[in-house]
């Protein structure tokens, strides 16, 4: 009698036994980094005709964590309008602003404005698309609230305060 190492040993012995494992199933997925876009952005339509008037989208961002929210913003807009190079910000809206931030691996200089009492927006540059305009609203404002000004900022279809490029 004999098996799959070849015959048996005599009573007594140690046999000795080749033993392999078979995988007949994929090996387990690894986990890859992935950090869905948690910007959240209402921008208004490309289509929408040139010239000046309301702001080009509107920001709801999540904190007052600038370089944070930055990155959300740039993991967005970078496919979109091309990488932003600057930003200018209303100091007062935000916590702490490093010049430059360091934005999903590159450096995006801030510049700072105060434009009056209310002023929330922010002016976004892009060397290879051109200067955006976006209403930021603050982000303790209630749900409710910043849904409807984000619908009604990005429905708008007059004039953008800002020629795209």
């Amino acid at each position: 009698m004999s098996d799959d190492t070849g015959p048996l040993p005599p009573a007594g012995a140690r046999r000795r036994v080749r033993a392999m494992s078979v995988t007949d199933f994929p090996p387990p997925l690894r986990a890859v980094p992935f950090r869905a876009p948690t910007a959240r952005l209402g921008l208004r339509p490309e289509d929408a005709p040139a010239g000046r008037g309301g702001p080009d989208g509107v920001w709801w961002p999540r904190s007052r964590d600038l370089p944070r929210e930055l990155s959300a913003l740039a993991d967005v807009l970078d496919p979109l309008w091309g990488r932003i190079d600057r930003v200018t910000v209303d100091p007062r809206h935000w916590q702490d602003i490093p010049a430059p931030v360091v934005v999903n691996g590159y450096a995006v200089q801030v510049g700072r404005f105060a434009s009056g009492p209310a002023s929330h927006g922010t002016t976004l540059l892009s060397c290879s698309a051109g200067r955006w305009n976006l209403l930021v609203i603050p982000p303790e404002t209630e749900a409710s609230s910043a849904a409807r000004l984000m619908v009604t900022v990005s429905a708008y279809t007059g004039p953008s305060t800002t020629g795209r490029s």
